[in-house]
Formats: C-alpha cells, structure tokens, sequence
C-alpha cells in the first residue's frame, strides 16, 4: 500500500493506544498489552470513521453501543475513551489496575463514563452486544414512524478467540442470527494467541463458516492493521441485512520487535527494555503518558458527537410534535420509570391473590401476577428456555416474538430462546443495559447452575432483571437427584446485590414481582414451586415486603399465651409450618410461624424489625428443603433441611422419606424446647 499522509496520521493515532496501553500496564505491573496493541488500527478505523458517540453525554439514547467482549484487554478502551474526550483524564490512566481508580483491570459500567456493560467472563461481553441489538431492534419497531426515526444505531463488538471458543458465544451468535440482528457488526481479533501460546492446537473451528451457519454476514481475511480496509469492511457491514463478523487477521503485540505474534505480550507487562524497543520500532517519541496535541486533534470526538446528538435532538422534537404521547411514553421507557398508574396495578395483583386465597402452585402464581404486569407493563420483556409451558412466563399480553424473512418483528414480547440458559442470562443483561425494556426469563431451578455467571454479572451492574426460578426442591419428584434443587437456593443467597425470593403462595408471589420492579439496582430470583401451595390466611399484606414476617401467631390456633419458639419457613414449607403449629397446640406448645420469603431482603431491614419478628431468646427452628448451612446465622436451634442429593420417586414419598412432614417438625421443635 503507497504511503500517504492520510496513512501516516493513521499510524499515529493507532501508535498513541500501543503506547498508553504498554505504558499503563508496565506502570502497574498487571494487564494485558497485547490485545489492545494488536487492534489499535481496527479500533481506528471504527472509533474515528464509523462510531456515533457523544463524549460529552455518554448516556444519549441513539449512541451507538461499544461493547469490548475481550475485556482483558481494557486499556484499548480506556485509551479510546481518553483520547477521543470523555471524562476520563490521564491521571486515570495512571492509576490503571488501582483501587479506587476508573481504570479497573476490566471494563466496568458505572465506574467508567463511556463503558456500556462490564466485561471480563469472555464470551458475556459478545452475548451482552446480542442483547443491545435485540432491544435496538425492538424499540425501533415500536416507536419509529415514516419520516420520524428516532431509535436508529448499531452496536460494535470487539472479541477474540476465547471469547469464540466460549460455549456462550454458540448460543448467543445463533440467536442473532435467528433474529436477523442487521445493526449488530462484530470485529474478530483473529491474533492465533492465547495465555497457553498459538491456539492452533485446541482451536481449529472454522470461524467463518461457523458464522456463516448461524445466518451471519461474514467479511473474512480483513487486514486488521490495514485502517483502510477494516473501515471498508464496516461500511459493507452497515449495508447487510443480518449480523456481520469482520473477520481481523492482526498480530498480538503489534510493534513489540520481540514480543509480538507471542503469548509473552498477552497478560503481562513487556518490560522497560522492550518497550523501549517498541517506541524506536513504531517511531514514538513522546515520553509515557504523554500525547501529542496534533494526535489528541486527530482523535477528538467532543465537536461531531456534539454535532451529531443536537441533530438528534431536533429530530426527536419533530417526533414529540407529531406523537406527543409516543415521544412521552419513549423517555419514560428509557429513563427506565415504571408508569404512574404501576402503584396501584401491584396493589390490586397483590389485593386480588389475597381476596381469592388460590391453591396453586407458586409458578403458576407467577403467572397470574404476570398477566396484571405484563398487560401495564409494556416494557415487561419475557422469556423462557424452551420450558414455556412448565415456566409460565408467558401471558395473553406477551405473544411469542417471531421475525419474518426480512427480519420483521411481529411485535412479541416473549422470546423463546431454545436450551440456552446462559446465553438467556446474559442476553437479558444486554437488554437491560440497553435500557427501553424490564427483561426476564425462565429455566428450572437447578438450571441456574448454568446461567449463574450471568446472573451474578447482574447483580455486579445492579441491573433491573429478574430470573424465574421454577421446580424449586424434591417436590419434582421422579426426575430425579439432577433436576431436584438441593444447595441452588443457598447458593444464590451468596451472591451479593441478589435479591431471591420463595413465595409460599399468590399473594407473596405478587408481591415479590412488585419488589423485583421497583428495584432499579438489583436482579432478582424467583424461585418458585411446581407442586400446587395452599394460600396461608394471613392478617395483612404490608410486611411481606419487608422479606419476613409473622405469620400466625399462637392466638391463631386457640392458645392464650406467648410464643415458647419460632418456626421459619419458606415457600411449600410454609403450609407444612403451619401444620406443625396446630399440632403443638394440642400440646399446649405454643409457636409463632414466620414466612420469610426473602432473606436477603430482610438482612436488610433495621435490627428493630428483624427483632420484631424474631425475638430475642426464643428457639429458632427453620425449615426448607434446602441445604441447612445458611439457616444457622439466625441463629436456629435446629434446622428441617436436606443435606443430601435427593431421589426419584412421587413427592409425597420424598417429603416422608427425608423428613418433611409436620409430625418430623413438631418433633425437632420438641427436641430444642428440650421435652
């Protein structure tokens, strides 16, 4: 290729992220120069000719979305957010990889302006790009008219091979494709490295036709260091009518004379030597940390992004005039604020289970709180892992989404995502960070095991999405052991910023929906029974909220005195609480019933009401059908659990076999009154 000046101004921009990145990771000792040094032309020909962002507002709705799936390599976008004028100064980038810093080892969102989703567990960050695309897609459909388009942008993804040879990626990319994800371009950083050296040996897929497979646009054999035809390439994908992959064939460590093409440049720093080496191989003089004006010129976005978001305004006004309420509806979906009416819509769900007193079982429960929501809700997004029919988290305002030939929604709102839990998980991370849309979606209980990372990437962002849990415990019965949750429920308790709820009937059911979308900043499980649960009288409805309450006092069962013991239940085992109470009044032991749906919920609470509702002094019995050890920081004098595998065989015969009938309760509440 003949040089031109156009070339060498190129050069220098793409030369300024090799030098930041190497800079930075050698000042900190820790990270990953490679990756960054390695698609610093790509992400040239991306960030200056084709990406339209606003440095001055990282939150304007019709910004493209960035998403750096191979998040180790995090100084590429942090030199990118740099030098092209977000708020993120260099002292930052000198403080890479430090506590407290906006420059973490990987990308997260909410503690870098311009950082889209948190990116690390390789193959979520690609999965989360799904998601972005999907909800592009959704609200264009919903709130564009003819001459007025205001949801209108695409969403980028840089990734490597880890994040291809990730099992998320397969089920993520064939969803994309199945939904024909026009405004969805991915850029392979097709280097043939990873941490264990050339990944010929374990990774010899053929990525192109892979892609081509799953119904994708592919543009194979790009020059990643060649500016000119990576941008080339991105105008070709922006005219496709499915998802493309830019296939990038780049050097790892580009610049490093001994470093680079070797895992040696992948994670770790390459050393005062070599990178003074680098500097005299790419021409760089400048000391580190410090860019040429004439480069930070080059790479300034603050006046076009500018320029393009007041383009946007203006349109958006035309759009208010022409649709007052659309425009109005469209800020708030986006604001992510429930509608004015959504108090009262959860106060009558709430209200109407009370009312009824069902006997159903908590999924279906679910359900019937879900056709109030859904129906206010437009923004309620649905789903399931090819388990509608046992999940039900589909209702008569959510029909399946389907898109046509052309790639045409049919206006759905519940997705049917095939067996792919994780892929569903992160994919609804995606949606939610997109913003426009409340997602959630539904596998069976002892399937989080495979979505848990996403999920636990949720709770990290504090995102607004909610996980239906079904098929909770032994109460599945003849599936046995593999399908019957035994320490999946204990688990998910662990993980911080979860919110997990086990409604024990409609009423708490409803309740626990109306806490999982007021929470702006937290995920929630629901887990939630296949076998039908009789509903529990209760007094009032306000304290379930709370996590915990009391239930039944001993009053309730005809004694007139105070409470010797405390029974804790959750979920099915609420029923089985009561029973016990009623029959330790006829032995004149009087026991207060607490329902606690959600103990991280009523972690939370002030001492005053924990202490209210679980006295001082009084034995505490739990029971749940579960693995015990989370019970015991109550301080429980015994606990009704279940730490062993269970068996198949009909439910009756599991809660006899492991002890799950009052008869065994009234006894271990025997036990610790010491009678």
């Amino acid at each position: 290729m003949a040089f031109t000046a156009s070339n060498h101004s190129t050069s220098l921009m793409a030369n300024a992220i090799r030098a930041l990145a190497m800079d930075a990771v050698q000042q900190a000792n820790s990270g990953h120069p490679g990756a960054p040094m390695g698609m610093a032309d790509i992400a040239v020909a991306l960030w200056s000719r084709h990406l339209k962002h606003n440095p001055g507002n990282p939150h304007w709705a019709d910004r493209d979305r960035f998403v750096l799936s191979n998040g180790h390599g995090s100084m590429l976008i942090y030199a990118l957010l740099h030098l092209t004028g977000y708020a993120l100064p260099m002292s930052e980038l000198r403080n890479f990889r430090q506590l407290h810093s906006k420059t973490p080892g990987h990308p997260e969102v909410g503690i870098t302006p311009g950082v889209e989703t948190t990116t690390g567990p390789l193959g979520q960050g690609i999965t989360n790009a799904v998601g972005f695309a999907l909800a592009e897609k959704l609200l264009a459909s919903e709130f564009n008219r003819p001459g007025h388009t205001i949801v209108d942008h695409h969403t980028y993804a840089f990734l490597g091979d880890g994040c291809l040879m990730e099992g998320i990626s397969h089920e993520a990319c064939a969803l994309a494709g199945a939904w024909k994800l026009n405004k969805l371009i991915a850029l392979y950083d097709d280097n043939g490295i990873s941490i264990d050296g050339q990944v010929k040996p374990w990774f010899i897929d053929d990525t192109p036709k892979r892609f081509e497979a799953y119904g994708w646009n592919v543009i194979a054999n790009v020059d990643g260091h060649d500016v000119d035809a990576v941008d080339a390439a991105i105008a070709q994908a922006k005219r496709a009518d499915k998802p493309t992959l830019i296939c990038c064939k780049t050097t790892i460590g580009k610049g490093s004379p001994n470093r680079g093409g070797t895992a040696k440049a992948h994670g770790e720093a390459l050393g005062a030597e070599e990178i003074k080496l680098t500097r005299e191989a790419l021409g760089w003089t400048s000391e580190p940390f410090v860019i040429p004006e004439t480069v930070y010129e080059q790479w300034d976005a603050r006046h076009s992004g500018l320029a393009a978001e007041t383009a946007w305004v203006d349109a958006f006004e035309a759009y208010g005039k022409a649709y007052p309420e659309l425009a109005l509806e469209y800020v708030r979906r986006v604001e992510g604020q429930l509608p004015k009416n959504f108090a009262q819509v959860a106060v009558d769900a709430a209200l109407a289970a009370h009312t009824k007193a069902e006997t159903v079982a908590s999924r279906k429960a679910s359900q019937i709180a879900l056709e109030a929501f859904t129906k206010a809700l437009p923004e309620l997004l649905g789903g399931s892992a090819d388990l509608t029919g046992s999940v039900f988290t589909n209702t008569s305002s959510t029909p399946a989404l389907r898109f046509d030939d052309a790639g045409t929604g049919n206006g759905g709102r519940h997705i049917n995502y095939g067996v792919r839990e994780f892929g569903m998980a992160a994919i609804m991370n995606g949606v939610a960070l997109h913003g426009g849309f409340i997602p959630y979606g539904g596998t069976f209980l002892t399937f989080s095991d495979y979505s848990r990372n996403a999920v636990r990437m949720a709770a990290l962002m504090k995102l607004r999405v909610v996980h239906v849990f079904t098929h909770d415990s032994i109460g599945l019965g003849e599936d046995g052991p593999t399908h019957q949750s035994v320490e999946h429920v204990a688990s998910l308790r662990l993980i911080p910023g979860l919110d997990v709820w086990r409604p024990a009937d409609t009423a708490e059911t409803a309740i626990a929906w109306t806490c999982a979308l007021l929470n702006h900043d937290r995920p929630t499980a629901l887990i939630l029974s296949r076998h039908n649960l009789p509903y529990a009288p209760k007094s009032g409805l306000d304290d379930i909220s709370k996590g915990a309450y009391v239930l039944a006092e001993p009053s309730e069962v005809g004694l007139k005195k105070k409470a010797q013991a405390v029974i804790i239940a959750t979920g099915s085992e609420v029923s089985l609480a009561l029973h016990a109470q009623q029959l330790l009044a006829q032995q004149k032991v009087a026991v207060r019933v607490v329902s606690m749906p959600s103990t991280t919920v009523f972690d939370r609470q002030s001492e005053a009401y924990k202490t209210s509702v679980l006295p001082k002094g009084l034995p505490r019995i739990a029971v749940e059908m579960g693995v015990s050890d989370g019970w015991w920081k109550y301080g429980c004098a015994a606990v009704v659990g279940i730490d062993t595998y269970g068996e198949s065989a009909p439910a009756p015969v599991l809660f006899k076999h492991f002890g799950f009938t009052a008869d065994n309760v009234v006894a271990t509440v025997l036990r610790a009154l010491k009678r």
